[in-house]
């Protein structure tokens, strides 16, 4: 066991969470360290193997953090902006890696975990999937050979239970569309029509978002010119890959220089 590293899951019970559990005790280099959940949760004080309908694992479920990362070298959660930033000063704390799949973060909460990337590792990413990274990648670079003459659209569509819109995948495409044109996704993002809209600004990056049944995740970024169109695309049909990728984040972050990574740096596909 203790050459193995030692892995928190928070939001245990959660459909990622109980995927990174499997995961975790798959995996040949790593063990379970704590398993956190929100207070009140009718698994806080249970045993995590019991609660999941299979045999005992030997790990209470906790609502304390600090129980629940004591023992651990790495972090890896998929919740709410919110508590994502108390596991963050919690995981600087404990010198542990942060892997961070939780979506919906403000630029303002985002700007908030500099000082604890002072401290540890955080690897963040609105995907955790080498496909969608590629996807990334290839995105910034159509963007950058085309002109304005092509208007780009992203197009996120997800299960009926997703909270957020955009997608955290959607925005991160639209960084990298945004930063293949080189201008700043914010001047030129286009989120909403509803009504008389108004023909549709040239340069400008949309947002298409489509919420329905069980879908996992599909992505697909349009470049529409006139007489022609090219499309991206990255499918997603099993969670499973984002929680192989959480784990592997987790891993390759061990040792590494504090700081703030994404996957794109995980996966050696960063152009930095």
């Amino acid at each position: 066991m203790t050459d193995t590293t030692g892995i928190a899951i928070t939001g245990v019970s959660g459909r990622m969470g109980q995927m990174l559990v499997h995961e975790v005790l798959q995996n040949p280099h790593t063990h379970l360290a704590g398993a956190i959940e929100r207070a009140g949760h009718d698994w806080v004080g249970r045993d995590l193997g019991a609660c999941m309908g299979v045999a005992d694992l030997g790990l209470l479920v906790t609502d304390d953090p600090l129980e629940g990362i004591k023992d651990a070298q790495a972090i890896i959660d998929f919740t709410a902006p919110a508590a994502t930033l108390e596991f963050a000063t919690l995981a600087a704390q404990a010198h542990a890696v942060h892997v961070i799949g939780t979506t919906g973060m403000t630029n303002e909460q985002i700007a908030t975990l500099e000082p604890a990337a002072r401290h540890a590792v955080i690897v963040r990413a609105g995907n955790m999937s080498l496909g969608v990274n590629l996807l990334t990648q290839l995105t910034k670079r159509v963007a950058a050979a085309l002109d304005d003459d092509f208007d780009i659209e992203i197009i996120e569509s997800h299960h009926n239970q997703k909270v957020d819109a955009p997608s955290g995948t959607a925005l991160m495409l639209g960084e990298a569309a945004a930063e293949g044109r080189g201008v700043a996704l914010g001047d030129v993002s286009d989120r909403g029509r509803d009504g008389i809209t108004g023909a549709r600004k040239r340069g400008d990056i949309g947002f298409t978002a489509i919420r329905g049944g069980d879908i996992v995740g599909e992505h697909d970024v349009l470049f529409a010119a006139a007489g022609e169109r090219i499309v991206l695309r990255h499918v997603a049909s099993d969670r499973n890959v984002f929680a192989r990728g959480a784990l592997k984040a987790a891993l390759w972050g061990q040792g590494r220089t504090p700081g703030q990574y994404d996957m794109l740096d995980v996966l050696g596909l960063s152009e930095n």
